[in-house]
């Protein structure tokens, strides 16, 4: 891996920016686990989740791959109890639709509002 690294410029500099790309990600998330509220921290892991898989199904938006509650706990620092909390919660008010390791955005933009602390309509 070292010799082509050396020999091969662009493929040096595509990884440098992969890994300054990862960096960059990980200090966003580890600023937001200790400043931003756990709400919009989940909001904002489902809607990363929908940006790099997601799918248009009849009902909304769906996340292409089985996710568990406890995943998007581990994702946003927090606990499944609080997880569990937030998505029964926005279930109620349709936000969400989800089921076993099964989610569905169904206002997409309503969890924009809350991942960005938009003022609710």
């Amino acid at each position: 891996m070292r010799h082509l690294l050396e020999t091969e410029p662009t493929i040096a500099v595509n990884a440098v920016r992969f890994v300054a790309g990862r960096l960059h990600d990980l200090q966003q998330r580890y600023r937001q686990a200790m400043t931003e509220r756990v709400e919009r921290r989940v909001a904002r892991a489902l809607l990363r989740l929908v940006h790099d898989a997601g799918r248009r199904v009849d009902a909304g938006i769906e996340i292409s791959f089985p996710v568990s509650r406890q995943d998007i706990a581990e994702m946003t620092g927090t606990t499944l109890y609080t997880v569990s909390r937030l998505l029964s919660a926005w279930e109620e008010r349709g936000l969400v639709q989800s089921g076993r390791q099964h989610i569905v955005l169904t206002k997409p933009h309503a969890l924009v509002a809350i991942a960005e602390d938009l003022p609710s309509r």
